[in-house]
C-alpha cells in the first residue's frame, strides 16, 4: 500500500467497553449554556485519497487554542495529544494541549461512565481518571481525562462554551507501517455517554443528532443537531440498539441492480475508516463480480501498484474516476428492515480511487484480513456526496444526496 495511506489508523473502532451509564449531575450543571437548542455546523478538511481522512478544527480553553481532530463516528472518546510530555506524539508542542488544573478525579461519575461496566482502578479516589482506547488496528492512546471549555457558535448565532470531558493523551502508539495522520487527536462522535455528542446533549446545547457531508473534492462539513435535516428526500433505516456503534441490520447487496446472494448483512457507518470493508465472503463475491464484468474492457491488472490491494491500468494514465466510470457497475445496499425497502446507492466513484500513477484502484477491502472478523464497515469513500445523519433520538440513520462543497448557513 502507498505510504500515504494508513488505512487502519483511521478505522477507529473502539474495542474497549463504551459507556452507557448516565452522565453525572454535577457535570451537566457546570456545562449548561444559556441558549436554546440549536445546531452547530463546522467545516471539514481532508479527503479519501491521498490524505486518507477528514478532520475538523475545534478550539479548546480560555483563551481558546485551535486543534485539528480526525472525525470518528466509530468511537466515543475524544482525545488530544498532550504536552505532558508526550510519548509517541505526532505533532509538536505548538499543536499539543497544555493541561491545566482540570484533571477529572477517579471519584467523579464521568470517570465511572468512561470505564463502565468496569470500575476505575484507583486506590485513592482523588487520583486522576486515566483513559485508554484501543483501535481495530492495535493503535492506542493513553492519558488522563480532563475538562475544559469548547467555544462554539450555533446556527442561531449564540456563542456557547460548554465544559466537556476529553482525554489528554500523553502516550500514543501507532503500530502500522504507515505514518499516522498529522492531526492533534480524535473527535469521538459515537453513541456512548463520553462522546462529544452525548456531552453536548447533556449540556443542553443541541439535540442528540450528528451528521456529516463529505465532499469528493475534499472538505465538507460536520453538524450537531437536527436543524439541517431536510423535511423530504431523506432515506432512513433503523439503527440496531443498544449496539455501541452506528450499526444497521438486515441488508443485502445488489450488483448492477441484480441480487448477489449476499443477504442479512449488518453495516457499521464509520468516518474513522477511509475505505469500505466487507467480511471475507462478501468481499470475495463482490471482487469476483467486478473482475468478471471487467473482462470485456481494456483494463488490465496493475499488480505493480501497491496503493491498494487491487488496481487496474489502462492504455494511458487516468486523471479521474470519471474516466473509468463506464467500466464499473453500481453497488446497491438494500435495507430490508420490515418496512419499505430503503436503498443506498454506491456508484463507481464511491468505491474507486485514482492512484498517483494514474491507475484505478478498488476502495473496497477485506475486513477479515485486518481483524474486523465478520464486520462490514461503510467508510468515507462510500459516503461522499451524501448528507449522512445519525439520529440517536429516533434510533435511525439517514442519507440524502447533497452539495458537500457548500457550507450550510441556515
Amino acid at each position: 500500500m502507498n505510504s500515504r495511506l494508513s488505512l487502519l489508523l483511521f478505522l477507529f473502532l473502539v474495542i474497549v467497553p463504551l459507556s452507557r451509564s448516565s452522565i453525572f449531575k454535577t457535570f451537566s450543571s457546570i456545562t449548561s449554556p444559556k441558549s436554546p437548542l440549536s445546531s452547530i455546523v463546522l467545516p471539514l478538511s481532508g479527503n479519501v485519497f491521498p490524505l486518507g481522512y477528514y478532520s475538523v478544527l475545534l478550539k479548546i480553553g480560555n483563551p481558546p487554542k485551535a486543534f485539528q481532530f480526525d472525525i470518528d463516528t466509530g468511537s466515543d472518546v475524544t482525545w488530544v495529544q498532550c504536552n505532558a510530555p508526550c510519548s509517541g506524539c505526532t505533532v509538536g508542542p505548538p499543536f499539543q494541549y497544555t493541561p491545566k488544573a482540570n484533571t477529572v478525579p477517579c471519584s467523579d461519575p464521568i470517570c465511572s461512565a468512561l470505564h463502565w461496566p468496569n470500575k476505575p482502578q484507583c486506590p485513592n479516589p482523588k487520583e486522576q481518571c486515566d483513559y485508554e482506547v484501543e483501535y481495530a488496528d492495535q493503535g492506542s492512546s493513553m492519558g488522563a481525562l480532563v475538562t475544559d471549555q469548547f467555544p462554539l457558535t450555533t446556527l442561531n448565532g449564540a456563542i456557547v462554551q460548554p465544559r466537556l470531558a476529553f482525554g489528554c493523551g500523553y502516550d500514543q502508539s501507532f503500530p502500522s507501517a504507515h505514518p499516522p495522520p498529522a492531526t492533534a487527536g480524535v473527535l469521538g462522535l459515537g453513541k456512548g455517554k463520553i462522546s462529544i455528542l452525548s456531552q453536548l446533549v447533556s449540556a443542553g446545547v443541541t439535540r442528540n443528532v450528528v451528521g456529516h457531508c463529505l465532499s469528493s473534492k475534499g472538505g465538507g462539513y460536520l453538524f450537531f443537531g437536527d436543524n439541517l435535516i431536510p423535511s423530504t428526500g431523506v432515506a432512513w433505516t433503523p439503527l440496531l440498539s443498544p449496539d455501541n456503534h452506528y450499526t444497521t441490520g438486515a441488508a443485502e447487496i445488489l450488483f448492477n441492480g441484480k441480487p448477489t446472494g449476499l443477504k442479512g448483512l449488518k453495516l457499521i457507518f464509520d468516518t474513522g475508516s477511509s475505505y469500505t470493508y466487507f467480511n471475507s465472503k462478501t468481499y470475495q463475491t463482490i471482487v469476483k463480480l467486478i473482475e468478471t464484468d471487467l473482462k470485456a474492457t481494456p483494463l488490465k491488472d496493475a499488480k505493480e501498484d501497491k496503493t491498494l490491494p487491487i488496481c487496474w491500468k489502462g492504455a494511458k494514465p487516468f486523471k479521474s474516476v470519471l474516466d473509468v466510470k463506464t467500466y464499473f457497475k453500481t453497488l446497491t445496499i438494500n435495507f430490508t428492515n420490515g418496512r419499505k425497502n430503503t436503498q443506498l446507492q454506491i456508484p463507481p466513484e464511491s468505491y474507486l480511487i485514482i492512484s498517483n500513477t494514474g491507475n484505478v484502484c478498488l476502495g473496497l477491502l477485506n475486513g477479515s484480513e485486518v481483524g474486523l472478523q465478520d464486520s462490514n464497515v461503510i467508510g468515507d469513500i462510500s459516503m461522499q456526496g451524501l448528507m449522512v445523519i445519525y439520529d440517536n433520538e429516533k434510533q435511525q440513520l439517514g442519507w440524502v444526496t447533497a452539495d458537500c462543497n457548500k457550507l450550510p448557513r441556515s
